[in-house]
């Protein structure tokens, strides 16, 4: 289909004197019209050192104005723009860059050592202030590329848990649906302001509130990095309506004074997304009766698929909620049969917001993309009324004994108890039983292994209780604060 897919430029032209980002670090906005001329930089830029339609440019910073610039500019130019995580080490980071071949890499000075220690062929602009664009010697061009929805806009890399990281292809088409069904679905409007603290190098903090509130016309405002109280801090000032964090972010949220002391009358919906949330983290914002729900989505697509209105939020605790409008789901057993009520299966997601495919990975596609559907390795259940739960990933599921056992159950009962801070749960190999269920627990008051297991006894069936407990000081956790599952294996205890 031939359109205008640059709806940025017809946004501008729309609310070209509203706000569109505030950089909360230093307090500098821009309107829209402000940042287009931003963006009509970068291109102008890009197109004289000859990016072309296809070719990638690449950004390694903390959340900064540059990835706005750089999005847009590769909007316009048909480049492909690629987000890098700036916590990989050397050797990952040294993968990816070669993988993805960039033609221009948009460095913070911070990342500068980082970026000179690895043999890459890409020409390098430095980000060091929000008013790093004045430093760069361009002229103006007509830039008239011709583009189709299925071209591809951004990259992605997934976190390689499980081998090397995946090049996620999203089209244009996939992000413009998923902002077409967050804001119809989820009811975001011109008036709503959200606070970015999750990294926009991954999906979360580019696609989930970010990108469908500028073409709505919102507020976003940018933070470099998470902590805890100036989050809570910036919601307030800049008197954001909306905001997504991660469980580990609303774990560290709920206990900072500012938090216990403030009622947030501007918040509409705090959203969690990323991994399961631990419900005493539910129980935390009802105690303040403010309105908090869960998310799901993957890299592949969305991020945003679901949406639960909050009125049931309480009725039905842990649930996703249901498909959004123009998103299909479905769930299949082993069998590949659709699941049955309250039978756990996988969840295969369809939907024009879907990725297009990995990058230079034609085998991995198809096994990920069957007939249309994105199988996502997820394990979910849909009740009698058509909610869906997130029951855990599919490679984490244990095999004890023959019996299916799924850690988010257990580590929601461990971390309920008011001695627990945080627990995770792995199958640890066993020659008896396959696998035993071997419990990582944090605490914050002293407990024993006996008392931990006596505790699990009270509520889980006896195959589902840890055979092995380990205290530690702190779980592992990825550069978004999910719990690193994969290190935990590798933990010495």
């Amino acid at each position: 289909m031939h359109y205008n897919i640059n709806w940025f430029e017809n946004r501008v032209k729309l609310t070209p004197h509203e706000i569109a980002i505030i950089d909360s670090d230093t307090n500098d906005s821009w309107t829209y019209e402000q940042l287009q001329y931003r963006v009509t930089t970068i291109v102008n830029y890009f197109h004289m050192n000859d990016v072309r339609k296809g070719d990638r440019v690449a950004i390694l910073a903390l959340n900064h104005i540059s990835y706005f610039d750089f999005f847009f500019a590769a909007m316009k130019v048909g480049a492909i723009f690629v987000p890098l995580n700036w916590r990989l080490s050397e050797t990952e980071l040294e993968y990816m860059i070669q993988d993805a071949d960039p033609k221009i890499i948009g460095v913070a000075p911070s990342f500068a050592g980082k970026i000179n220690a690895l043999a890459i062929n890409a020409s390098l602009i430095t980000i060091s202030h929000n008013q790093y664009i004045n430093h760069l010697q361009t002229k103006q061009i007509t830039v008239n590329t011709i583009l189709n929805e299925e071209d591809p806009l951004v990259m992605i890399y997934t976190g390689g848990t499980t081998g090397k990281p995946k090049g996620v292809i999203l089209s244009h088409r996939s992000i413009l649906w998923n902002a077409f069904n967050t804001i119809i679905s989820w009811n975001l409007s011109s008036d709503d302001t959200t606070l970015t603290c999750l990294p926009m190098s991954h999906t979360g903090g580019l696609n989930v509130y970010t990108l469908p509130l500028l073409l709505i016309g919102g507020k976003i405002v940018i933070a470099s990095e998470f902590h805890a109280e100036k989050a809570v801090r910036d919601l307030l000032k800049y008197k954001c309506t909306v905001v997504l964090f991660v469980p580990t972010m609303y774990h560290m949220i709920i206990q900072t004074n500012v938090f216990k002391q403030s009622s947030f009358p501007d918040m509409k919906v705090f959203v969690t997304g990323g991994a399961p949330c631990p419900l005493n983290i539910y129980k935390e914002f009802s105690k303040k009766g403010l309105k908090f729900k869960e998310g799901y989505g993957l890299t592949e697509a969305g991020p945003n698929n679901f949406y639960i209105d909050s009125s049931v939020v309480g009725s039905k605790l842990g649930s996703v909620g249901k498909p959004m409008l123009f998103n299909d789901i479905k769930i299949i057993n082993e069998h590949g049969k659709t699941a049955s009520i309250n039978e756990v299966g996988e969840l295969l997601i369809r939907g024009n917001h879907a990725f297009e495919y990995y990058w230079k990975k034609q085998e991995e596609t198809k096994k990920t993309i069957v007939d249309g559907w994105i199988h996502t390795g997820d394990l979910a259940k849909k009740d009698q009324d058509g909610y869906v739960y997130i029951v855990g990933r599919k490679k984490d599921m244990i095999i004890t004994g023959g019996e299916n056992v799924y850690p988010l159950e257990i580590e929601q009962w461990l971390e309920a108890h008011p001695n627990i801070d945080e627990a995770a749960v792995i199958g640890m190999p066993d020659e008896k039983w396959g696998e035993v269920v071997t419990a990582f627990v944090v605490l914050i008051n002293e407990m024993t292994e006996a008392e931990l297991e006596a505790y699990c006894n009270q509520k889980l069936t006896r195959y589902k209780v840890p055979k092995k407990f380990f205290i530690i000081k702190e779980l592992p956790k990825t550069s978004i604060g999910k719990i690193n599952k994969v290190s935990l294996r590798k933990i010495e205890v």
